[in-house]
């Protein structure tokens, strides 16, 4: 067995020597008081062979103590160890958060939209650590190790590097943001897991916020503060931090559960709540609802079940209208519109192996000599064999969403397609997306162009369409590459114009168009028939009250909802989940015809918000 090199945890932890760390499996009270590793030195190697040392680590004499409260000592002491931190939430800070480049970017729109009197921005991001118990000092080093950049690690301190900066005739201003508390983000997941396989068992929430001092030439009233927050945060899932966080425990009540009056009151308690949560029922939907709860069911409904009602049933989930009965002028037309869609497909099948269903297509593909593990989802030989792969294409659009908050709604708009190429049949694999973007006339400040009317005016719930073009273009792109999938191709587009006629013709509500080809194996074209006793096995992320009610707000008219309603439903992304559950289920689907999933579907509109 290797020998055992015993040295201060700092010097290693820090960076004194560059190392690469390479977790073994072990149990974990082993893995609690040693750290295995691969060492290598400036110089090499260290030691005779590249084998795994069992490293104990050492704390360092005289550590201090940093946890949640104020800071005492100076900024310029980056790093130091504790003997023992409190139980509760302590605090690391990291500078810088933005690059200078994006700092100055973002001074320009402060100085625009909150403030001329800001004169300089500077960041850094803050940790906060939840302990359900406290960390001994070796424990809180490789805490320190694993959250600190590994060339810059003084970059990392026990306290802020911004409180105590002042500059001569200048008001320094706070504003830090971060995850609501009642709201554990995809990132706490990932890095408290780590933080666990590290031995740190202790760690059991791990939030990052973001911290900003303004300088300015004069004091910041409140609501330019707020100003400012709006453009750094997410009002959904992120609030403002006006003090250092001790406890990530809220006492937020949940609602109760509402009855609606239909038995006492009848249609004018739907027609109430409608408009309150925007329900998106109309004429002959208040009227239905109506009878169905008075006379066939004879009982109250609660909010949560009309609620899932208005998602269900709306034009988004069922279109109603797409495959209802068309009248014109009086009289039935003989096909609905959905027929005649899929009318093409019918007279012309071809190639066509998937089409108008699963929310995909496919085409007969060929046979390809592909590399695939003999024993998928352990480790074993890789052997060559041909299989029969169709190619897959699947699209859709995320109007709605990109019109309200355009980095989310993109975001989520390739997200669910991605889930959407992964549920086709039994499964499929992705290889690669496509974007497309379609908004009004955008404005540029600063730039005249002759076509655009500068008295065109835009709709205050909708964001401005070069905020939409710019947004959603970052979101979508953010997301697959969180994810791993390329985006190789897209158009775009900027249009708005008075015709001649005087009608004004514009894309008010954009157009984010998102589409992904994919593989699936010709013997998982089509999904199995359910029987009892098989397992419902549900994946993903927890469920958030956030993006819900997108069903019924985007079959809505624009305009015609509350802005409020609107921001609520759009979804938030979770690429990290995803890439996750990719993980999980691509070994699955490499089991070819030994496949022990019958079917595959996604659940999102209605409880399961988070893409």
């Amino acid at each position: 067995m290797a020998a055992v090199s015993e040295f201060g945890v700092s010097p290693f932890l820090q960076g004194t020597s560059r190392q690469t760390l390479l977790l073994k499996k072990k149990p974990q009270r082993q893995r609690s008081h040693m750290l295995w590793a691969t060492l290598w030195n400036r110089n090499g190697v260290l030691g005779s062979s590249r084998k795994a040392l069992p490293l104990r680590c050492q704390a360092q004499e005289n550590p201090r103590a940093v946890v949640s409260g104020g800071v005492s000592s100076s900024v310029e002491q980056h790093l130091g160890s504790v003997e023992n931190t409190a139980s509760g939430v302590v605090h690391l800070y990291r500078v810088p958060f933005m690059q200078d480049n994006a700092a100055a970017e973002l001074l320009k729109k402060a100085q625009v939209k909150v403030s001329n009197q800001i004169t300089e921005i500077q960041t850094e991001q803050c940790y906060n650590i939840g302990l359900g118990s406290p960390l001994s000092s070796e424990k809180f080093s490789v805490l320190k190790w694993l959250l600190q950049e590994t060339f810059e690690p003084e970059k990392l301190g026990t306290e802020s590097f911004l409180q105590k900066k002042r500059k001569q005739g200048l008001v320094p201003v706070f504003v830090e943001v971060g995850p609501r508390l009642s709201f554990t983000t995809a990132w706490s997941t990932n890095a408290v897991a780590i933080c666990q396989a590290c031995g740190l068992t202790e760690v059991n929430r791990l939030e990052r916020s973001r911290r900003y001092l303004l300088f300015t030439t004069g004091e910041l009233q409140d609501d330019q503060i707020s100003e400012f927050a709006s453009l750094v945060h997410d009002r959904m899932t992120e609030c403002l931090y006006t003090q250092k966080l001790t406890s990530f425990e809220t006492s937020v009540v949940p609602e109760e559960i509402r009855y609606i009056p239909v038995m006492e009151r009848g249609r004018k308690a739907l027609e109430e709540i409608n408009l309150e949560m925007g329900f998106a029922f109309d004429d002959q939907d208040l009227e239905y609802y109506t009878k169905l709860f008075r006379e066939d069911i004879k009982r109250n409904p609660t909010n949560v079940e009309l609620f899932d009602i208005a998602q269900s049933n709306s034009e988004h989930s069922r279109h109603w209208f797409f495959t209802g009965k068309i009248f014109i002028d009086g009289q039935l037309m003989s096909r609905t519109l959905m027929q005649i869609v899929k009318s093409t497909l019918q007279a012309n099948p071809n190639n066509s192996v998937i089409g108008f269903k699963d929310n995909s297509s496919a085409i007969r593909g060929f046979s390809v000599k592909q590399l695939r593990p003999v024993q998928p989802g352990s480790t074993c030989p890789l052997d060559v064999a041909a299989h029969e792969l169709d190619i897959l294409f699947t699209a859709e659009t995320h109007n709605f969403p990109c019109a309200v908050a355009p980095y989310p709604g993109a975001e989520t708009g390739a997200g669910g397609r991605i889930r959407d190429t992964h549920a086709t049949g039994r499964g499929s694999f992705v290889q690669a997306a496509t974007a497309g973007y379609c908004v009004g006339n955008l404005n540029t400040a600063g730039f005249y162009a002759p076509w655009e009317d500068p008295s065109f005016t835009y709709p205050s719930n909708l964001a401005s369409p070069l905020q939409i073009l710019i947004d959603s273009s970052n979101g979508a792109s953010d997301y697959g590459n969180k994810f791993g999938e390329p985006l190789i191709q897209g158009f775009c587009r900027t249009f708005g114009m008075r015709l001649p006629s005087g009608e004004r013709r514009e894309w008010l509500k954009p157009i984010m168009f998102s589409a992904g080809i994919g593989q699936i194996d010709h013997l998982h074209i089509s999904k199995g028939e359910p029987d009892i006793g098989m397992l419902v096995v549900k994946i993903g992320g927890p469920a958030y009250r956030i993006g819900m009610g997108g069903g019924a707000a985007s079959s809505m008219v624009s305009g015609q909802n509350d802005a409020e309603l609107d921001f609520n439903a759009v979804q938030r992304g979770d690429a990290e989940m995803a890439q996750n559950y990719t993980v999980l289920f691509v070994p699955v689907l490499r089991w070819g015809r030994r496949i022990l999933l019958l079917a595959f579907m996604i659940r999102v509109l209605v409880g399961i918000a988070m893409l």
